[in-house]
């Protein structure tokens, strides 16, 4: 498959096929190869059913005739099944891991977000082959059974006449049946990344990745474009309640109910549910571009809060509301996180989002309190209502200055931007534009 990829790489590089074709190529490719894994799979779990059902019956002749030697080569029977079995899931890990470097791989080289459409197509289908990786229930189902039968014989070599299911906090101390745990537990990690794709999850855990992979993230990491997400994370959060304390008030004053203020606080949320969509969309061509969108909106919308009072409009208010839920940016926080971190900090850079947005959500109404004064400068009121307003444009405007100057696109990005322009200067020798990874 890596061999494939270069090959694909190449001939794109000099036009012999277009991106399209090649995304439809690999897609086919894939699903070839992941449904010959699924039918041996199953083959395989057959298999291991029948041996299991096989001993099934020797068990209950051997319960008939108390026979201890041949309760004991009954064990080791069924213990070299679940050898067996800790073998096949070893091999199901061993492609799910392959699969998803391939499909890492896949991204890094085109810079398309292939993975996305890929796992999240395939697992959402009724005829998913892909499911059959995810759920792993005829995997279970055997470990079930194994663990079963050799808790059985050892109640019955016990005396007991105890089931698993009579007391499930009691765990057959077995080493094959620890093995097997291991491995099912090592399995539904290996797929949880292609699981949550499916499922559109957030931030995503990365498993261990070769060792080139891991410098290549090193390398391309920057450390200062993981604090503007933070920080634009902190910020929308403390925006987002700075005006609790005061937004009855402020509906008040411009002749509307207090609870009205209940519409004003709302209406960001629900502009942000929009937001979400076209920010996702977005940050697979770009991270900076949707950050500097974020920031002029939440500048303009956070300056229309402020400017109302004197207008004396309700309107404009909202509008300036909605524009800030329009400016919101978590989406391409998360994606930036799980993308662009490596792994070795994802998860403390994945802590940092959840504490930026914690923070701000403290900070805000906190901030609101010390902002109780009231003066006037060339017309314009700066009181306990209106200055969260002019606080927060001030601080979205130095935001957008820092973003601009300190943000770091990342290199498969910039390299995808460097291409396109490469090719748009160069004149069309078929006058037909192909579609650009």
């Amino acid at each position: 498959m890596k061999k494939l990829l270069k090959q694909y790489v190449q001939q794109t590089q000099i036009g012999g096929k277009d991106c399209e074709q090649v995304l439809k190529e690999f897609s086919r490719i894939l699903d070839d190869q992941i449904e010959r894994i699924v039918l041996f799979l199953l083959q395989q779990q057959g298999h291991l059913s029948r041996r299991i059902e096989e001993l099934g019956a020797q068990r209950a002749a051997i319960m008939q005739q108390v026979d201890t030697s041949r309760v004991f080569q009954l064990r080791e029977d069924y213990r070299e099944v679940g050898r067996d079995l800790v073998k096949l899931l070893r091999f199901v890990d061993m492609n799910a891991t392959g699969l998803r470097k391939i499909l890492k791989k896949f991204d890094k080289r085109f810079g398309y977000k292939f993975t996305d459409y890929y796992v999240t197509t395939r697992s959402n289908h009724p005829y998913s082959q892909l499911q059959q990786v995810f759920k792993q229930v005829g995997i279970v189902a055997v470990a079930g059974a194994l663990s079963r039968n050799l808790a059985y014989l050892e109640h019955e070599h016990r005396g007991s006449f105890l089931s698993i299911y009579d007391n499930p906090s009691v765990v057959l101390q077995d080493p094959i049946i620890d093995q097997v745990n291991h491995a099912v537990q090592k399995l539904t990690h290996a797929t949880s990344f292609m699981q949550y794709l499916g499922q559109h999850a957030l931030i995503v855990q990365d498993d261990t990745p070769s060792g080139s992979e891991d410098n290549v993230d090193d390398e391309s990491y920057h450390f200062m474009s993981l604090m503007l997400n933070l920080v634009n994370t902190f910020l929308y959060m403390v925006n987002t309640y700075i005006i609790v304390p005061t937004a009855d008030d402020y509906s008040v004053s411009l002749g509307a109910a207090a609870t009205v203020c209940g519409i004003i606080i709302g209406s960001m949320a629900v502009a942000q549910v929009f937001s979400s969509v076209y920010f996702s969309a977005w940050s697979n061509r770009s991270y900076f571009r949707p950050l500097v969108f974020s920031s002029i909106m939440l500048f303009s919308g956070n300056l229309l809060y402020a400017l109302a009072y004197d207008l004396n409009s309700l309107t404009v208010l909202l509008i300036g509301r909605i524009l800030c839920g329009l400016g919101s940016a978590r989406a391409v926080n998360r994606r930036y996180i799980s993308d662009c971190v490596p792994l070795k900090i994802r998860l403390q850079a994945s802590a940092g989002f959840v504490s930026a947005s914690a923070l701000g959500m403290a900070c805000g109404p906190g901030l609101a309190g010390f902002l109780q004064t009231k003066f006037t400068i060339y017309s314009l009121t700066f009181n306990q209502s209106t200055l969260p307003g002019w606080v927060m444009s001030i601080a979205w405007l130095l935001y957008l200055v820092w973003l601009w100057f300190s943000f770091k696109e990342p290199e498969h990005f910039a390299k995808a931007a460097a291409e396109a322009a490469a090719r748009t200067s160069q004149p069309s020798e078929s006058g037909k534009s192909s579609r650009k990874c």
